[in-house]
């Protein structure tokens, strides 16, 4: 069953990796640039800071900075513990994939995908309130982890478990900001 998993992950891998070519590189390089969304993030802080003022900004801003160095950690917990080889660096699919940039650190799962997951989690479940729309934050983990397929750099399974442990920890990070928010501020 899992040797089975295995190689229909393999199989999406490719298939998804082979929609690249030359004349899209650059565009999905800079999409995997974490630097480059800070126009978006900006975008998000002001949206942020408009509808809860600036205390509550500092104090979700403060949740989300442990939130992204305890999945962050997690993350790598999981990759030096599977050790699983970058597609990249896969001797077995070395003649069938487009390698746009190479990476020696392991694969399972996907850092990029759970962190994003799991800040977009937090920040949609603190903002739909306030924002009919605000479930469109959801599309920038999509896109951000897409990336890392077309790269090279992931199997679709790094990205699918990434944003479910971002989601379970962006969950748990809301409960413990909402309980903080209770007892400190009286909400």
């Amino acid at each position: 069953m899992l040797e089975k998993l295995l190689e229909l992950d393999h199989d999406v891998f490719t298939f998804l990796n082979s929609l690249g070519s030359e004349q899209y590189d650059p565009f999905w390089l800079y999409i995997t640039q974490q630097i480059h969304w800070i126009p978006f993030f900006l975008l998000l802080f002001f949206l942020i800071y408009k509808k809860i003022g600036g205390k509550q900004t500092l104090y979700l801003l403060f949740f989300v900075a442990l939130l992204i160095a305890f999945t962050d950690q997690l993350t790598n917990v999981f990759k030096n513990g599977f050790e699983r080889l970058r597609p990249c660096n896969d001797p077995n699919l070395e003649a069938t994939i487009r390698k746009v940039l190479i990476r020696d650190s392991f694969s399972f799962f996907s850092g990029h995908a759970s962190n994003t997951a799991a800040v977009a989690t937090l920040l949609f479940l603190v903002m739909k309130k306030h924002y009919k729309y605000f479930w469109l934050i959801f599309l920038w983990p999509l896109v951000f982890a897409y990336s890392r397929i077309y790269l090279g750099l992931h199997f679709p399974s790094d990205i699918l478990f990434g944003y479910m442990m971002g989601a379970i920890t962006g969950f748990g990070c809301y409960k413990l900001y909402r309980l903080a928010q209770q007892k400190y501020f009286s909400i």
